[in-house]
């Protein structure tokens, strides 16, 4: 009988901070020391079938492993990992060598569950800072270990980390779940077979997983009855940004890109870093010449070197930067800080990796269309009559109805007169992941999931023509032909069960944008003008009874309504529309009872259609100011009239003297009650126009009384005295 031959096995903690240059090259060089057989890594341990991805082409940090519950997908969590993170380094070193390699934290499935759990509230690299004799936790650590490397010094860490768990009033209980699961995973690696462990997670946890494990039974008590859900996990691109504390990361790290500077620059990294910093402030015009970067490489050498360090860390190069580089000047030194300390990196990830099939669909049409995903705004002009800038705007848009706000809509930088261009401001965020997910439940394609979220959107039992026809107006823009019969018959059925007039002019500019500019994006504009037409017309018959008795703000609103239309309809160029549209402005300008704004203003658009004459408009401002209204009355009805056009008073002389008049004989009380609104009607002319209008009225623009060469007829005005006299009782 042959005896069992016992088989040692040695167990390696190594604690060390999440993201941490200097941690993740003396990690490098204790694995390399150690040569463990397996390795457990801090992280969802129910991800490990998702290791596999490291080693497939297109695989960059900075990624995220992400976990959500595939039927709630806002509720998700995030796993980040950066070139200089030391559990990418361990990773990679068990991809490369082939040593088994897995997490041990808590599930995602439990992660997921677990609701507003705490977490360790003791902060253990402030502790050693202020025992070292630092006020700033990340400058100790930056000093210590980020700007060195060292495979002993995880000994030192640990032995810190436990000194400082004895003096901790209280552990939360998640932290010691957390904990008990790892020791669980450990056990498990050591029954497998493994010889020499080694676990990598964050040095506040490292006392509690060094020496003999024990029995697992207090673990197993401390484990039981855990939540947990249905959980669903992938890979997704991160970018650096995201791993800064500015964030909100609880693991987050104040300078990304200097760390990731640290870690990817072996050689002269102070000088190749404040290259890096000239060529920033270069790019922004601002004047560094070689002997700038020169010198301010001494000034951060020569600071090291008075502190005592080996090499010169971020507060050295930041207080160089701001001295020599940026001459005192803080908003430089952030500018600095926002695209280089901080910086943006975004990551990739394999063609393969798991995900919906929303995203898959979208990650084959940006590839088809040769977008390409950046963490930094860019802006993309389009041009719609192009098949390639047609079918990005499509994609655009379909991504902004499906909530996922890669792109946002901007004023356009390019001259053009026309409605074929459109300008997008491209930004891609991590968090985008969620909302495709999110969006996932409304179809595997961009195309199928937009139309049947913008069918359903209509189909809100409380949306009104304007909701409606914004839709459709969307969808048209995005080309979701499945879905526009379906969205102008609902239209349709709301505008005849709506009777709220205000509701029908707000929708009706858009309809008739849409159905003039159809043919720009070649989509079908008959049955939109035929909808568009059937709205005029109750919009006609209904806006004389709308006008009557509103008070100041209804009626400016409503007027900014009247503009819409008139504009859209003006564009749109139809004879029958226009002049259906016109009579009834004639109506609303023979009425007395409105509102002198409303009034005014179709006085003013009859004149600019020349449906009445230029003295006719005169001749109603003149009536307008005559006795019998009130100054506010008479002041709101200029408002309505001038709309914001000054030249109108700067090439009609008479129309300026008749207000001109009126202002010189208000009484002082009534000059202030108009004052405001005759301050907001003038201050809305452009300068150059308040310049002529003011020197007009200087050299003395015609007076309305002037008689102007007019000839009078005297047999007439003598019988009118005559009558007037016998009225009066006045003898000859």
């Amino acid at each position: 009988m042959t005896a069992a031959v016992a088989v040692d096995t040695e167990t390696r903690v190594f604690g060390i901070r999440h993201h941490g240059p200097g941690s993740a090259r003396s990690l490098g060089l204790a694995l390399e020391r150690f040569r463990p057989d397996a390795i457990l890594i801090e992280g969802p341990s129910d991800a490990d079938p998702l290791i596999g991805y490291l080693a497939a082409e297109g695989m960059s940090p900075p990624v995220a492993l992400l976990a959500y519950q595939p039927d709630s997908p806002a509720k998700a969590a995030f796993w980040p990992f950066a070139t200089f993170s030391p559990e990418w380094i361990a990773l990679r070193y068990a991809t490369e060598n082939g040593v088994s390699v897995g997490f041990c934290d808590l599930p995602a499935a439990v992660a997921l569950a677990v609701e507003d759990e705490p977490g360790d509230r003791t902060d253990p690299l402030g502790m050693l800072a202020s025992a070292a004799g630092y006020d700033d936790a990340e400058r100790w650590w930056d000093a210590i270990i980020e700007s060195s490397s060292d495979a002993d010094i995880f000994g030192a860490v640990n032995e810190a980390m436990g000194a400082l768990r004895e003096d901790a009033e209280h552990l939360d209980d998640h932290t010691l779940r957390r904990e008990a699961h790892m020791r669980q995973i450990m056990r498990k690696a050591l029954k497998d077979g493994a010889r020499r462990l080694a676990v990598v997670c964050g040095a506040w946890h490292a006392p509690a997983l060094e020496g003999k494990l024990g029995p697992a039974v207090a673990d197993t008590k401390l484990l039981k009855g855990m939540p947990k859900v249905k959980a669903t996990l992938t890979w997704v691109p991160w970018t650096h940004s995201r791993l800064a504390s500015s964030s909100g990361y609880g693991a987050g790290i104040t300078s990304p890109g200097w760390y990731h500077h640290l870690f990817t620059e072996t050689e002269q990294p102070i000088a190749r870093w404040l290259t890096k910093v000239a060529g920033t402030l270069r790019a922004h015009d601002l004047p560094v010449s070689s002997a700038h970067i020169i010198e301010s490489v001494r000034l951060a050498e020569t600071l090291a070197t008075l502190r005592g360090r080996p090499l010169a860390g971020l507060s050295e190069v930041t207080e160089a930067t701001r001295s020599v580089l940026c001459d005192g000047d803080e908003t430089l030194l952030r500018l600095v800080s926002t695209e280089l300390v901080v910086g943006e990196a975004l990551g990739t990830v394999p063609e393969g990796t798991p995900t919906v099939p929303l995203e898959a669909d979208l990650r084959a049409q940006i590839k088809t269309l040769r977008l390409k995903q950046q963490a930094l705004e860019r802006t993309l002009d389009l041009d719609l009559r192009t098949d390639g800038g047609l079918a990005r705007s499509r994609l655009l848009h379909r991504l902004r109805l499906l909530g996922i706000e890669w792109g946002r809509l901007t004023d356009s930088q390019v001259r053009s007169t026309g409605t074929f261009r459109e300008t997008w401001t491209l930004r891609w965020r991590p968090e985008l992941a969620i909302s495709i997910v999110e969006a996932s439940r409304w179809g595997t394609t961009l195309r199928s999931a937009a139309e049947a979220k913008v069918l359903d959107l209509a189909s809100d039992s409380e949306a009104t023509v304007g909701k409606v026809a914004n839709v459709l107006e969307e969808a048209l823009l995005a080309d979701l032909g499945g879905a526009t019969d379906g969205l102008i018959a609902r239209l349709e059925s709301v505008a005849a069960l709506d009777h709220d007039v205000t509701h029908l002019m707000a929708a009706l500019p858009g309809l008739l944008r849409i159905a003039r500019y159809g043919d720009v994006r070649g989509t079908d504009s008959a049955a939109l003008t035929r909808v568009a037409d059937s709205l005029l017309v109750r919009s006609c018959a209904g806006l004389p009874g709308a006008v009557t008795g509103l008070d100041t703000d209804s009626a400016n609103a409503l007027r900014e309504k009247i503009d819409a239309v008139h504009l859209a309809l003006s564009a749109r160029d139809d004879e029958w529309a226009t002049g259906t549209w016109l009579s009834t402005l004639e109506t609303l300008a023979d009425r007395d009872d409105v509102n002198g704004g409303i009034v005014g203003r179709a006085v003013r658009l009859l004149c600019d259609a020349e449906r009445i004459s230029a003295e006719e408009s005169g001749r109603r401002l003149s009536a307008a100011l005559s006795v019998g209204r009130t100054a506010p009355d008479k002041a709101s009805w200029i408002d309505g009239f001038l709309g914001g056009r000054g030249l109108l008073l700067v090439h009609d002389r008479n129309l300026l003297s008749l207000i001109d008049d009126w202002l010189c004989g208000l009484e002082e009380a009534q000059f202030v009650s108009t004052l405001p609104l005759l301050r907001r009607t003038f201050g809305a002319f452009e300068s150059g126009e308040r310049q002529a209008i003011g020197q007009a009225v200087r050299q003395g623009a015609p007076t309305a009384s002037g008689n102007g060469g007019t000839e009078y007829d005297i047999d007439r005005g003598t019988l009118a005295m005559r009558a007037a006299m016998e009225i009066l009782g006045v003898s000859a």
